[in-house]
């Protein structure tokens, strides 16, 4: 019987150095024929988990126990197990784990060292949950406020906002042994198409791009980053011939490995989103991917179209038209990263007993949270008084307008309010993009109430929440406040509101710190991360 440690000594087959090179996810809670199957034939490199994936912190362990297991059984290597944990919006994992807050709300608390112990608290739990790699921090800078995709994702709107950050958060995850990968490569952060859809295009010179758009990256290359995930986005100034970045020879060899020196792991975005799936498709994709540079693909859905990729790179190494050795360059970096990371069969966590997130963690997520809430505007100067008739507008994220974020009714700020208060604040809900029957149906609501607070959630896209802003701001009668539940530019679109503040996202932790300001309990302390216009510029705050 081989003792686990000889397995990084036999020589590995080609289509098991190919399956190296390979993370992909699979669609339920305990291993399923797909990955299984992955794992057992191809000798999988690593699992992607997404909400699909995750019921709460301690079956999340158990499943990557029993996926590491298997690979251990199969003669395969220790995967990798990674995750998109960003905090705040997009956070994968909720039941058990820290509910962290997201980029640009720590980028509003303006806080590095809350940012390095935030992700040592992200990180720690990872582990606990056999989570090694983490698909964050996103080192985009917004600096775009049509961008759909970036957003709140992002620290703010300057290169030395999201550097400063964005090292604090690498740093943090990789104390405690976890992978991070900073992304989008290039930058993503000036885009205003979603490359989940379309391709889009930036069109920068590459001086701009130096001291903008890619000075976070060189940063965190200085400081020792782990893995770079690519961006599936045209710059029309390093690759005229409109190649996203992510299949670029010019943007992931020559720039990113040979010009700024990065010796870690590249990482694609997935290559089923529609950029590369629609055009090339997958399987053309991954072998293009490894030809630019990249040393892991992503395929992220479908069974079909990761084992045609697989198939598809075997078979161009079979043919010739990828060298071997271009192959085990790859997989060289990636048994580096798992050794030097700890994620190998012997030194894997066991699972553990007890709670997962800790009063400790909680605390911390907490108080980042409570410094993040920034008062952009208050002509009133007014806290709540709960001896009034008061109203809560939440509107609310449907299942599948997002990746796939959504807060459940228990978590709105009408039950912070409702909770913190000691009585019950009535709340009625709107869509995201409401109807002139539903926002008719909220003005009945708000007939005779004294005071109204509106929690909007991206309303620059959305012209029916515009509206009804737009409707109760007219109504002298009502104590009317404005609170944007994700992008703070919302305001732009309602200047005439009289209060307004911005929360970077409607997390529950989020309205509990919301609901303690607009009661009076705490005074907040949030600076805008991005400029809303002359008279709203970075780092502004109300007194």
């Amino acid at each position: 019987m081989s003792s686990s440690s000889s397995h990084h000594h036999q020589p590995l087959s080609l289509r098991q150095k190919v399956g190296q090179l390979f993370i992909c996810g699979f669609e339920s809670l305990e291993p399923n024929a797909s990955i299984t199957q992955l794992i057992e034939k191809y000798g999988l490199g690593g699992v992607i988990y997404f909400r699909r994936n995750v019921k709460d912190a301690h079956q999340l362990a158990h499943l990557s126990a029993e996926l590491q297991a298997m690979s251990l059984r199969s003669g395969g290597q220790p995967l990798f197990i990674a995750v998109d944990q960003e905090g705040g919006m997009v956070s994968r994992i909720e039941k058990g784990a820290t509910l962290l807050p997201g980029n640009m709300a720590l980028g509003a608390a303006f806080a590095p060292a809350g940012v390095y112990a935030s992700s040592k608290v992200m990180g720690k739990e990872l582990r606990q949950m056999g989570v090694n790699m983490n698909f964050a921090p996103c080192l985009d800078i917004n600096n775009n406020r049509l961008n759909p995709v970036i957003g709140v994702r992002s620290y703010g709107e300057t290169a030395a906002i999201v550097s400063d950050m964005g090292t604090h958060a690498v740093k943090g995850l990789q104390d405690m042994g976890v992978i991070a990968t900073v992304k989008h490569f290039p930058g993503h952060g000036d885009t205003s198409e979603d490359s989940h859809h379309d391709l889009p295009v930036v069109p920068h010179s590459m001086e701009r791009l130096m001291e903008l758009e890619l000075a976070p990256f060189v940063k965190a290359i200085e400081g020792g980053v782990d893995a770079i995930m690519t961006a599936h986005v045209v710059f029309a100034a390093l690759e005229e011939n409109g190649v996203p970045s992510t299949l670029s020879y010019r943007i992931l060899t020559e720039l990113l490995r040979e010009k700024l020196g990065f010796k870690g792991l590249i990482v694609t975005d997935c290559l089923e989103m529609k950029a590369i799936s629609e055009g090339i498709g997958v399987a053309e994709g991954a072998i293009r991917a490894i030809e630019a540079g990249s040393d892991i693909i992503l395929v992220s859905h479908l069974l079909d179209r990761q084992v045609s990729a697989i198939e598809a790179v075997i078979a161009a190494v079979e043919s010739g038209r990828i060298p071997e050795s271009r192959i085990d360059e790859s997989v060289l970096r990636i048994m580096t990263y798992k050794y030097k990371r700890e994620i190998r069969f012997e030194t894997l966590a066991p699972i553990p007993e007890g709670p997962i997130s800790t009063p400790e963690h909680q605390h911390l997520a907490k108080e980042l949270s409570r410094k993040s809430i920034t008062l952009v505007k208050d002509e009133i100067g007014k806290s709540l008084e709960m001896n009034k008739s008061t109203l809560v507008i939440w509107t609310e994220v449907q299942k599948g307008t997002e990746i796939d974020e959504i807060v459940d009714r228990n978590g709105t700020l009408g039950c912070a309010l409702s909770e913190i208060a000691g009585k019950h604040v009535e709340e009625v809900y709107l869509g995201l993009y409401p109807s002139d029957v539903e926002i008719s149906s909220v003005l009945e609501a708000c007939e005779g109430k004294n005071q109204v607070v509106m929690v909007t959630y991206n309303a620059t896209f959305s012209p029916g929440q515009t509206r009804l802003v737009r409707e109760l701001a007219r109504r002298d009668e009502v104590h009317f406040i404005v609170a944007a539940g994700r992008n703070p530019y919302d305001l732009l679109e309602f200047p005439e509101v009289k209060t307004y503040l911005a929360c970077y996202e409607n997390r529950p932790l989020a309205m509990v710190s919301l609901a303690n300001v607009l009661l009076g309990k705490e005074k907040a302390v949030g600076r805008l991360p991005v400029t809303l216009s002359d008279q709203y510029p970075i780092g502004w705050r109300q007194d």
